[in-house]
């Protein structure tokens, strides 16, 4: 389960970048009651989706005419490292590692399937301050078509272990980060991409009421990629996008017996 006590691997930030920030804040505040505060008049109109005062992910403008999406970031100890292991094994670099003032050290990276993520080296700031609970990140997963070498990929830079199970219609793949139990340490998972869908990490979100979360997506000018299903031993699920295209879902978790 998806923590706030990060290690090396875990999902520690999210962001979303796009071409309309006050728009996406108004979507996101009406879907899930995020409050949006800048990060400052030097932060290039970045700032941070906060619940009750805890930061919950954050926001900013696309940079030329790259796609709206959601980005996870994955804890490291040493972004310049995670970033020449992830060439030596097929990826590419998008932004080379660099400080963002005391907060931390970042990069940005794509895996060899085109899938695009980034890693975050804490210094004043370690991560995001709530999740797995209602309206904040639960699980993040990623689509691409040949799930066993992109985790393998993954693995030399962050020691993740990963456990199969049957789900319809695919093998998924459960991943845990090195650390822990590996049941307690998952954060995600890893499915093969569906035929013309673009390699991609998706991030969950949990909420109470997944059908009324959809609804309100529609209702404030996203769309419905997936309908409200329950999914056994899982949940009841929907795949969402906002006003721009980036793609999100949501997640109801089915009551642990």
């Amino acid at each position: 389960m998806l923590g706030t006590q990060f290690t090396k691997g875990s999902p520690n930030w999210i962001d979303l970048g796009s071409p309309d920030t006050e728009a996406a804040a108004a979507f996101y505040g009406s879907v899930f009651g995020w409050e949006f505060r800048s990060a400052g008049p030097d932060a290039g109109g970045y700032g941070f989706f906060q619940q009750g005062g805890a930061t919950v992910g954050a926001l900013g403008p696309l940079d030329g005419d790259a796609r709206s999406a959601w980005t996870v970031y994955f804890q490291t100890p040493d972004a310049d490292a995670t970033q020449k292991a992830a060439e030596a094994a097929g990826g590419r670099v998008r932004v080379e590692a660099f400080d963002v003032m005391d907060a931390g050290r970042m990069a940005c990276l794509t895996d060899p399937a085109g899938a695009e993520f980034a890693v975050w080296q804490p210094g004043r700031v370690r991560g995001l301050e709530r999740t797995s609970s209602a309206n904040t990140l639960l699980w993040a997963e990623l689509h691409v078509p040949d799930p066993e070498s992109t985790l393998d990929f993954y693995r030399t830079l962050f020691d993740w272990r990963w456990s199969e199970m049957d789900a319809p219609g695919m093998t998924y793949r459960v991943v845990s980060t090195a650390e822990g139990d590996q049941e307690e340490a998952s954060f995600g998972g890893v499915a093969e991409a569906q035929e013309g869908m673009t390699p991609t990490w998706i991030p969950y979100f949990a909420v109470e009421d997944v059908d009324a979360i959809a609804l309100s997506t529609q209702g404030n000018g996203g769309s419905v990629l997936m309908p409200a299903a329950d999914i056994p031993g899982v949940g009841r699920i929907a795949w969402l996008a906002d006003p721009f295209d980036a793609i999100f879902a949501v997640l109801k978790p089915a009551p642990r017996g």
